[in-house]
């Protein structure tokens, strides 16, 4: 590190798991993209890190894991306290709502700067209206010097919901690289084992954790529906679901109790997933609850088109009859109508994913994305110095 590195102000993320997730792309993601003189960063895991923490390419960052019991660990907090006290970090930056209790102890601990960030919900609050974190996040309000939200939604969520005042909250959309996310360049990649693919196949694709809020099942189900019409355009059909959790096992249990598992590949979590979604020709994403998805704008760069709930943020990335196709949550059936005029109408998907990459482009910039939190950071950091400088 140069010396003015070094000297940096530091930034301490504190997050519930390091490991393949949306939160965690993104926050990989503004590390890699944020000047490295103007802030240093460590992450602070209430829980551990696993390897997917190699993606971060820049020096110097210290990964801290806390090892956090299931349930109510109340030895973590003093394990939190003293690793800020070790830390000093000018801002903390805590994330949804296992990390937003840390606000609490960042200001036991004497950081004086502290942002919190809302990526989405899970399956216990799938929208927000849980009392108890409601009160908690009420609660906490005094306490967190500013909010980012990653949706339109979740920004009005945090103003009209939990009370933060509108000058106090941005949103800020996740960016993509769309250099490492780009369409595929001839015939697609030979992915999965001998003869998932042929010459014609249609693959519809999602990559994500295999959690019950994603509701993979949905669009297993979705598929069979499909598989089991009478028309040849259904003999193309693959499915292709990039991921690992516990949705997996009952998706191929499903997909071999109707005797079409040899149509589908669930290859768990990777690392190629870039190449993956170039071997897709549609993506799906049929989530209970989102914020704004990082596959979704993965898979815009991709160039493909994307069917998806609508839910959270994924209205503001989808745009029905222009970039996808909006569905309703748990509906399998309308579902597969959504999918089956993709497979049907020649060109849909090429040209409706040609509009979603160029959306991606123009709107979804990792510059973008890392400008805008920067602008928090430092707008924070300006302020606390006028406050330092006053006379007393």
């Amino acid at each position: 590190m140069s010396p003015s590195t070094d000297s940096a102000p530091l930034i301490v993320h504190l997050i519930h798991r390091l490991d393949v997730g949306g939160l965690e792309n993104g926050l990989v993601n503004l590390i890699n993209t944020l000047p490295p003189e103007r802030y240093r960063h460590a992450i602070v895991c209430l829980k551990d890190h696993s390897d997917f923490s190699q993606r971060i390419q820049r020096p110097g960052v210290e990964i801290i894991s806390l090892n956090k019991r299931e349930g109510k660990d109340w030895m973590h907090y003093l394990r939190l306290f003293s690793t800020l006290k070790r830390l000093r970090p000018l801002l903390i930056h805590t994330r949804n709502l296992p990390g937003i209790e840390g606000q609490l102890l960042a200001a036991a601990a004497g950081v004086r700067l502290r942002v919190h960030g809302e990526h989405g919900r899970d399956i216990r609050d799938l929208h927000g209206r849980k009392r108890r974190y409601r009160l908690l996040r009420k609660l906490l309000l005094p306490l967190i010097g500013h909010f980012i939200a990653v949706s339109r939604e979740l920004e009005s969520w945090l103003v009209g919901s939990i009370g933060a005042l509108p000058q106090r909250v941005t949103h800020i959309y996740n960016g993509v690289d769309s250099l490492r996310f780009h369409p595929r360049l001839g015939p697609a990649a030979a992915v999965g084992p001998a003869g998932f693919l042929s010459e014609d196949s249609f693959v519809i694709g999602s990559v994500g954790r295999m959690a019950a809020v994603k509701d993979h099942l949905s669009l297993v189900q979705a598929f069979l529906k499909l598989t089991a019409q009478d028309d040849p355009a259904q003999e193309r059909l693959r499915l292709l679901i990039v991921g690992d959790g516990p949705c997996r096992q009952p998706c191929l249990e499903l997909l071999r109790g109707a005797g079409m598992a040899h149509l589908a590949w669930l290859p768990g979590e990777r690392d190629d997933v870039p190449q993956l979604l170039r071997a897709m020709d549609l993506f799906v994403l049929p989530s209970l609850a989102e914020g704004a998805s990082n596959t979704i704008l993965e898979a815009m760069a991709s160039g493909l088109p994307v069917v998806a709930t609508a839910v959270g943020g994924n209205p503001e990335l989808v745009h029905a009859g222009w970039t996808g196709t909006l569905v309703p949550v748990s509906d399998p059936e309308t579902l597969a109508d959504a999918i089956a005029d993709y497979v049907r109408i020649p060109g849909l998907a090429e040209h409706y994913g040609g509009r979603a990459r160029r959306r991606v482009l123009a709107e979804f910039s990792l510059m973008a994305m890392a400008d805008a939190y920067l602008a928090v950071y430092d707008n924070l950091a300006k302020e606390n110095h006028v406050r330092d400088r006053r006379p007393v």
